[in-house]
């Protein structure tokens, strides 16, 4: 079965390592363009593409996914299956041509949070369990019938970033369990058995975080203070550059990597700050140009 893999970030490289190391035949592999980085603004290319570089892999980096050229491109290589991991929408020109469709790996439990950021929100919101969905894909973003559904426990002060990488570890499970059914079925003649996702009254959508989406909010509950910001750790990162901070800290505005809901308004040696219903407590932070540390030894250097 002749394969073609789409992903760009870390995230994507463990389901396409897991189906290298598995012997299956990729034939190329779809990712961003290259971009420049840090202060020298030297190339940088995605992990998808050192990791398929490093096994000899084809590499596509198109600009625009419906450019003609690509597009011809993209189907001399005649894939049977393609796979999505964390890459962008694909126009139904590109998702359409293998003969076995393309499936998408998603971090989420479908139908809740469909969109970019499907493993921030989870967290944002204060899910207990999450996962991941392997589904078909079609018109709308996230929608197509769904093959396979794995689930994990999220855990009361786990942060974003742990939580990113046990499902990236699962995605490789998922990946080749999803892989090994479609050449099952495809084999022996018989169709794919998919699941129409549920019509839910109270869908949670996951779209893309910017920086402004960042900005703690202290008039909401601690609850809901210590869940953002371990919803945006360690990236892109929660911040704020409220002025009971600022005039402890002398920095502004402060990333803020971790908290916890502190049953006192003050306490020797530690930033409080006051919300809704109590105090946050603030853990770790870091004040531009600075690294990250711990609160303690934030306020001692400030001596």
């Amino acid at each position: 079965m002749r394969i073609v893999y789409l992903g760009t970030p870390d995230f994507a490289v463990a389901g396409l390592q897991a189906l290298v190391e598995n012997g299956y035949n990729i034939v190329a592999v779809v990712t961003m363009p290259d971009k420049p980085a840090g202060r020298g603004h030297q190339m940088q290319f995605s992990p998808v593409k050192e990791y398929a570089l490093s096994q000899g892999i084809p590499v596509l980096q198109p600009e625009k996914l419906k450019d003609p050229e690509f597009v011809e491109q993209l189907r001399s290589y005649q894939a049977d299956l393609q796979i999505v991991t964390a890459f962008r929408m694909l126009p139904e020109v590109v998702w359409a041509m293998p003969r076995l469709g393309t499936f998408n790996v998603h971090g989420s439990l479908l139908p809740q949070y469909r969109g970019a950021a499907p493993i921030n929100w989870a967290v944002i919101n204060g899910e207990k369990e999450t996962g991941l969905t392997t589904f078909m894909l079609k018109h709308e973003i996230d929608t197509g019938n769904m093959i396979l559904q794995e689930r994990i426990a999220i855990g009361d002060n786990e942060d974003v970033g742990s939580v990113h990488d046990r499902l990236m570890e699962l995605s490789k499970q998922m990946v080749l369990k999803t892989v090994r059914l479609i050449e099952e079925c495809d084999r022996e003649g018989k169709p794919l058995p998919t699941v129409p996702q549920p019509e839910l009254p109270d869908l949670k959508p996951a779209p893309k975080i910017f920086k402004e989406d960042c900005q703690i909010d202290f008039t909401k509950t601690a609850r809901e203070i210590h869940n953002f910001v371990r919803g945006l750790s360690p990236y892109p990162g929660a911040w704020t550059d409220d002025q009971r901070m600022l005039s402890v800290c002398k920095a502004s505005p402060i990333k803020v990597f971790k908290v916890a809901i502190s049953p006192v308004p003050e306490q020797k040696g530690h930033i409080i700050v006051p919300c809704a219903d109590g105090y946050i407590n603030i853990l770790e932070l870091q004040a531009p140009g600075k690294k990250r540390m711990d609160a303690k030894s934030y306020l001692n250097g400030l001596h």
